[in-house]
């Protein structure tokens, strides 16, 4: 049985996405523009079935539109425009979706001159490949990250530009659930979008609950077998494994499901793709999951008559981008019911409406700003949708205070000409006091408007409910999804040093207040107290950026009042801002140490006071958004910034006075925001808060463990007694006895719940004895006991087991940020390559060494027939280049030198690649033939003729194939296995083709052969 990646996920993915309700196309049978990946007949077919008025020369304008915009460099943004743009010509029937053509195609080769690669599974939609897929089987060295590395790799590479911008969506996945510990992703099956680098892989968790029976239609004996012989995999139509993986709810065919059934994929492509512009340039964006269902929900609540209601969505997680995609969709769903709809974004500050509008400008949106409240009570007025004179969508973005008191704002005329206001109510656990007139005044400006509210921690009392004010919660995604999902943060609570507290305990008791006497405020703000609070903060923050190993974090002080933050900031600037370092030391120095240098640059010298009453509001925001770019390292604030500001590079907030109920858990989040590679935000704990978020402190290991433990010591002897082999057997027994040993599949999914490497080392352990006991049994003569246990099976079990265990050390590895170049190098087997730059003047040199290395390794590693004696040769250099080498060491002349080689062996490696392709496309792509046919044709050849043999071998294959085919279980006889094919060897190649075989070339031949079938039902390399 073959149990790799192919067999294990690939195929039984196609077969679940064919039942979805795409057909597979063969490539052997197919023609496609190899320049863009375009199926142009069938794309040619579908526009002018889609088109009806569309002839020849229309489309062939339309397609030569299409490749011009796939050679922008926009991430496809004008390809996307021209894909949902149906004013010109229907690319995409979004209306009927089931008018569109989809198919599904394996290996499809993305080339431009010597680069390549080619993603699993692609997806066509009207011919178009908007989708692609990438495999790993489960519990594979390095998880998910092995893919995620490679992504962002080729994406980088101009050369595969048009294939980046004709694709929307992308699922990488290793068919394993989710770990959930919010460390690196490991496993899991997720989704993405394309990017120029940086690929973000998302979470899917499915919230809609699916008849399978009305989604799924079963798929006919003979496609199943199509599909399998078009990927020479007749082996395993019968295992067990194979049925285990064709279920639907695996994690791939589950996530297949929720993106790509027909009516999930029109809404992904149609709303869920974002072009957003950053300060990095354009970026792509995909919906987040929750974004996704709760857009979903507010459509289901508008179909129910619903006109209001709550978002509850946890800090951080794009409730603006919520906004952005629902004014996207909404358009669409009033549109469809002749209606017009006016969206207003609203919020009770002024800074937020500036970063509010800021981000909708940025996905493209036409924001339409109030000035006062007479401008706005005209706004309301105004029966058009859009200001703007080019027709693209828009927003208007309010301040709350700016509704006015006026009960004939919106006249009963409006009605009559289908506007519909739709108000986004911006973190509705503020300013929306009943008992005030803001909340009045907006019910009455539009009595018939959708009111929906958006907020991470509504109002839970009884004075001010948030769900009385503004209905039930049309959504909710709560902080530990969002955790778990790694769009935020966990929180880390650190209590003060107890030396500290002395120290402040001594500076009150100088300041020498009675208890019940004084002002607290004062004694707060009193310089003896103020002082060593300064000092601490800056020495724990300074003393974390050396800690993180990063300078550019930055930090927050939440002070007990107005007059100690001013204090702070007085302190601070007398002792530590940078300005007053100057001065204090002008004197010449040595030139310092390079340690000196980079703790120098973990110092703290500038900091920022934020009140409502200090500085004007452009100096405010000219600060806020110093800090943001990190020209500040450290913010002094009172009551602002405590809610809705948002700087990814905040990691450490020390908090000195109480806050209470929502607003504790709002202030707190401030630290949340993902950045870089932190895995937490930090709270530093001077007033004892309680706390209202989970505090995550892992122990950590120093350092990997041996996997196997001590196993050599486990033998006390090499031949055992017949008693002891016994005891061992029943050990062994004992220890697998909880899980499934009989299917492979569920065995692997059974162990992928596994977390604790204990006892992930006594199962491999048992398992590792097991394979080994194979081999003593037969050694001592006992073959009796062969029959105890499924030898073979265990030895498939056993290397599953050893890749979770893998899988575990890489988790731990990364947890503990040990250096984990060999554990995440991809590379060949005995190969180690660790690079460290030291020189800047080497980079470049460097960098292309490495460049040409890894695409050296990664032709090499694609090798299908690795006993070819040129690929050992290869191979072989390459070990010679670079076994056991430090190339840090290397120098700039060895580098040039080293390149030279390898371009050479890249060259030869490339030439034998390219034959190796061509002879297993003459064996409809199956390797074991195209291996068997090199074979025979080395030494001393068979026959003088390549096509003769071609031809034998090709009649053997499909003789072969039909007699498994059969019967699949057939392989579970090796000895069955071995009189079969030599049967067919000697009446194929010897009676019906005449070549010259005696008794040993038969059986030459026919171990050669046997061995590729086993090996390949076994899941091994032949």
């Amino acid at each position: 049985m073959s149990f790799n990646e192919n067999s294990r996920v690939k195929i039984p993915t196609i077969l679940h996405l064919c039942s979805l309700g795409y057909k597979y196309l063969p490539l052997s049978k197919s023609k496609w523009d190899i320049n863009t990946n375009i199926f142009t007949d069938i794309f040619e077919e579908s526009m002018k079935r889609l088109n009806p008025n569309m002839d020849s020369t229309d489309f062939n304008i339309l397609l030569e539109n299409i490749n011009l915009t796939l050679d922008n460099e926009d991430l496809g943004k004008g390809f996307y425009e021209l894909l949902t743009n149906t004013s010109n010509h229907t690319i995409i029937d979004f209306e009927i979706f089931s008018n569109n053509s989809l198919h599904v195609v394996t290996e499809l080769p993305c080339i431009n001159g010597d680069e390549e690669f080619r993603p699993d599974i692609t997806l066509l939609v009207n011919g178009l490949p908007l989708v692609f897929i990438e495999v790993k089987k489960p519990n594979n060295l390095d998880g998910i990250q092995a893919e995620y590395k490679r992504i962002q790799s080729r994406f980088k590479n101009k050369k595969f530009r048009r294939f980046i911008n004709i694709t929307q969506l992308m699922v990488f996945s290793n068919n394993m659930e989710y770990s959930n510990d919010g460390s690196l992703p490991l496993q899991g099956a997720f989704y993405a979008t394309t990017a120029y680098g940086d690929v973000k892989f998302n979470y899917f968790r499915e919230e809609d609950e699916f008849t399978l029976s009305n989604i799924l239609h079963p798929i006919s004996d003979d496609v199943e077998t199509d599909i399998l012989k078009d990927n020479n995999l007749v082996s395993i139509k019968n295992s067990q494994e194979f049925l285990t993986n064709k279920e639907p709810n695996t994690p791939t065919n589950r996530i297949c499901t929720s993106l790509f059934q027909p009516q999930r994929l029109s809404f992904m492509l149609q709303y869920a793709i974002a072009y957003v512009k950053s300060e990095k340039g354009l970026e792509k964006h995909v919906m987040r999951y929750p974004q996704i269902f709760a857009t979903k929900a507010i459509e289901r609540k508008l179909n129910e008559g619903v006109k209001k209601g709550i978002i509850w969505h946890t800090q951080g997680s794009g409730k603006t981008a919520l906004t952005y995609y629902n004014v996207k969709h909404l358009s669409h769903y009033f549109r469809d019911r002749n209606i017009v709809p006016k969206f207003y974004f609203i919020v009770d500050r002024i800074d937020l409406l500036i970063q509010a509008g800021r981000e909708f400008k940025s996905r493209g949106l036409v924001v339409h700003s109030i000035s006062s409240r007479d401008e706005f009570v005209r706004d309301l007025k105004k029966t058009t949708a859009i200001h703007n004179s080019s027709g693209k969508p828009e927003i208007t973005v309010v301040n709350i205070q700016k509704f006015k008191e006026d009960r004939d704002v919106v006249s009963r005329n409006d009605y009559q000409i289908n506007i519909q206001r739709v108000y986004f109510l911006d973190e509705v656990h503020r300013s929306y006091n009943p008992k005030g007139s803001f909340l009045a005044n907006l019910n009455e400006s539009d009595p018939n408007a959708i009111k929906i509210g958006l907020t991470g921690t509504p109002l839970l009392g009884t004075d001010y409910n948030s769900k009385i004010l503004f209905g039930d919660y049309i959504h909710k995604y709560y902080y530990n999804a969002s955790i778990a999902d790694g769009y935020t943060l966990r929180l880390i609570r650190e209590e003060i040093e107890t030396s500290y507290k002395f120290k402040l305990k001594q500076a009150l008791d100088e300041i020498d207040i009675i208890k019940g006497q004084g002002d607290r405020k004062l004694v707060y703000a009193h310089p003896k107290f103020v002082e060593p609070l300064l000092d601490y903060v800056i020495n724990d923050f300074e003393r974390s950026r050396i800690t993180m190993n990063d300078n550019t974090i930055g930090a927050m002080v939440i002070c007990d009042s107005s007059e100690q933050a001013e204090k702070l900031k007085e302190i601070f600037d007398a002792k530590y801002s940078l300005s007053n370092m100057h001065s204090l030391s002008m004197a010449a120095e040595p030139v310092a140490s390079y340690g000196t240098m980079q703790k120098d640059l973990s110092k703290v010298h500038s900091a920022a006071l934020i009140l409502h009453d200090a500085g004007t509001k452009n100096e405010r925001e000219t600060l806020i958004e110093d800090f943001k770019s990190g020209n500040i390292d450290l913010l002094f604030v009172y009551n602002m910034l405590l809610t809705g500001f948002d700087a990814p590079r905040l990691k450490k907030l020390y908090v000195t006075r109480i806050i209470k109920a929502h607003n504790l858990l709002q202030a707190l989040t401030r630290v949340n925001r993902t950045y870089k590679n932190f895995k937490y935000g930090y709270v530093v704990d001077f007033a004892d808060i309680q706390r209202e978020f989970d505090k995550t402190n892992r122990d950590y290991f120093n350092e990997l463990q041996n996997e196997l433990g001590d196993e050599m010591q486990y033998y006390s002897n090499l031949f055992k007694t017949k008693e002891e082999i016994d005891q061992d057997i029943r050990t062994i027994k004992d220890v697998l006895f909880h899980y499934d040993t009989a299917n492979a599949e569920i065995f692997s999914q059974q162990i992928s719940q596994i977390s604790d490497k204990r006892t992930m080392l006594e199962l491999t352990k048992a398992l590792n004895n097991a394979r080994d006991l194979y081999n003593l049994i037969r050694l001592s003569g006992h073959y009796e006991m062969l029959d105890q246990l499924d030898f073979q099976k265990i030895t498939l079990l056993a290397r599953e087991a050893n890749n979770h265990l893998a899988l575990i050390n890489t988790k731990e590895a990364l947890e503990n940020n040990v250096d984990t170049s060999n554990l995440l190098n991809v590379a060949l087997e005995e190969v180690v390559f660790a690079f460290t730059k030291l020189k800047v003047e080497e980079m470049i040199i460097a960098d292309q060494l490495k460049n040409t290395l890894q695409k050296t390794r990664e032709m090499l590693g694609g090798n299908f027939d690795q006993h070819d004696p040129i690929f050992i040769s290869l191979k072989e250099e390459l070990e010679r280049l670079f076994k056991k080498k430090n190339l840090s060491e290397v120098t700039k002349k060895k580098m040039e030198a080293n390149i030279k080689e390898l371009e050479k062996i890249f060259a030869e490696a490339k030439e034998l690649e390219r034959k190796n392709q061509l002879l297993k496309a003459k064996y409809d792509n199956d390797a074991k033939y195209a291996r068997l046919h090199k074979r025979l044709m080395e030494k001393d050849p068979l026959t003088d003729s390549e096509s003769k043999l071609f031809e034998a071998l090709q009649s053997l294959k499909h003789e072969v194939d039909a007699q498994i085919l059969q019967n699949a279980n057939v392989l579970e006889n090796e000895s069955f296995v071995e009189k079969m094919i030599l049967r067919l060897v000697i009446s194929q190649l010897k009676n019906k083709f005449e070549l010259p075989l005696d008794a040993a070339r038969s059986q030459a031949i026919n171990h050669l052969i046997v061995k590729e079938y086993m090996s390949e039902y076994y899941g091994h390399v032949a």
